[in-house]
């Protein structure tokens, strides 16, 4: 009597941690080479820091009483040695770590961007996860406001090649500490003269860190927050010449924004300008990406006095912007499909696909699904969903006569046999006269309007 099979059960990923599908990898692809094309035309080298760090490093930069160090970092106690260790929640503090560790401005400032997955513990929803993606960029050892607009104007740039639309700067400064200090203490005079009206969440940061309830998304208390002394009208003349400065520099680009007296990021190492790039089409989750100016930070992590500033945007956010707008770029297809009927065939095919591969060509070889050998029929079905430009044929009339037969999948021709030894010539020959042909077409497309007016 034979046991009854045992059910396995399946397996699914940790919630909030999404797998990447390939019929939505081809706009992450996009959107990485668009930033990547971006960062390099404003001068910005890439940067790839551990995706695990001391957690140390994120009480120290991020400050502990922030949401992000106080209830969202995955951190942890290396069983070998006793370390505490944290997923990072974000990348600033270590893109700052590595410079200092590695002497990356002993030579000047330095223009660095990243990309690559960040964990917050929270709750998923749209556009915002658990492991989430990250692009930024960090400019460290520039001082003054023209570093702060090249930094948004990119932004703006990205926004412009990647074709997103309804997308609103919204801008502020947070002085200096001092001016904040001065601000903070009247701000938790007046918010202690509505304690009454509070929400836990406001009560709890009300003596550790009350700038944050000024961010409060409690319409409860949004008349309490409008109405709370305003940190702009406590800044010193350095900090407005730089705010002012900022401004004139956007103005001049054409670069609209709004200034909001109420935005003052989640992070406690910004000082001077921060600013949000917000919209309507994502629900709650407006803010596509934030940042602004750090110039404490690298001191903090022991390191010389170095102004810097930067930001961050979630990828998953832009993905979901880009299906908004119905941005579908273009899915690159291979070359050439590679059929074949029979043993011979298959190793014959196995050596031309390398040959082709060899010339610079993307060869698919088909492969069956269960190990039999599937019809010319299929594999004709299979090469022509596939994308492929062309299909070449291996049967046991090529293998016997020294030809391979090549057929394109695109247009009206009829298929050509030729010597294995001639194929990859007559198949490039092929291709680069069918590419003059589609010139030649479009040359005698009818111009618009526009171009035939004078």
């Amino acid at each position: 009597m034979t046991e009854p099979k045992r059910k396995v059960e399946k397996l699914a990923g940790v919630k909030g941690m999404n797998d990447i599908l390939p019929q939505d990898a081809a706009l992450w692809e996009y959107l990485e080479s668009t930033v990547k094309s971006l960062a390099r035309a404003y001068g910005y080298q890439n940067i790839r820091t551990p995706i695990v760090e001391s957690t140390s490093l994120f009480t120290r930069g991020i400050g502990e009483v922030t949401d992000i160090v106080e209830k969202e970092m995955y951190s942890f106690t290396d069983a070998l040695n006793g370390e505490r260790l944290t997923l990072r929640p974000e990348n600033t503090a270590a893109v700052v770590r590595a410079a200092l560790e590695h002497n990356l401005l002993y030579d000047g400032p330095k223009r660095l961007w990243y990309v690559g997955p960040m964990f917050r513990h929270e709750r998923p929803q749209r556009g915002r996860y658990r492991q989430f993606h990250q692009v930024g960029i960090e400019a460290l050892g520039f001082a003054g406001p023209d570093a702060d607009a090249e930094i948004i104007m990119m932004c703006q740039r990205l926004w412009d090649d990647l074709g997103l639309s309804g997308i609103r700067l919204e801008i502020n400064s947070l002085g200096q500490p001092a001016e904040r200090a001065a601000h903070r203490t009247e701000l938790i005079t007046y918010l202690e003269q509505h304690l009454d009206m509070l929400d836990e969440d406001a009560k709890r940061r009300l003596h550790t860190n009350p700038l944050r309830v000024l961010d409060t998304k409690n319409p409860a208390l949004q008349e309490i927050v409008g109405n709370a002394p305003k940190l702009i009208n406590f800044l010193g003349a350095e900090s407005l010449a730089h705010f002012e400065g900022l401004q004139t520099l956007l103005k001049a680009n054409n670069i609209p924004f709004k200034i909001n007296p109420r935005l003052v990021r989640g992070l406690d190492y910004y000082n001077l300008t921060v600013f949000e790039w917000v919209t309507d089409k994502l629900g709650s989750q407006g803010t596509v990406a934030g940042g602004g100016r750090y110039d404490p930070l690298i001191e903090q992590l022991g390191g010389k006095p170095t102004p810097a500033c930067g930001w961050a945007m979630g990828i998953e956010r832009i993905i979901e912007l880009m299906k908004e707008e119905g941005v579908k770029p273009e899915v690159e297809s291979c070359d050439v499909y590679m059929v074949h009927q029979g043993d011979e065939a298959r190793a014959q095919s196995f050596v031309i696909a390398e040959r082709l591969r060899d010339a610079g060509l993307d060869v698919t070889l088909h492969c069956s699904a269960d190990g039999a050998s599937s019809s010319f029929k299929a594999q004709m079905k299979r090469a022509d969903a596939s994308g492929a430009a062309y299909a070449v044929i291996m049967g046991a009339d090529e293998v016997a006569a020294g030809t391979a037969t090549f057929k394109s999948l695109r247009s009206g021709l009829p298929q050509e046999s030729v010597e294995v030894d001639r194929l990859t010539e007559c198949l490039i020959d092929a291709m680069v006269s069918s590419a003059e042909l589609d010139e030649d077409d479009d040359d005698d497309a009818v111009p618009p309007a526009s171009e035939t007016r004078h």
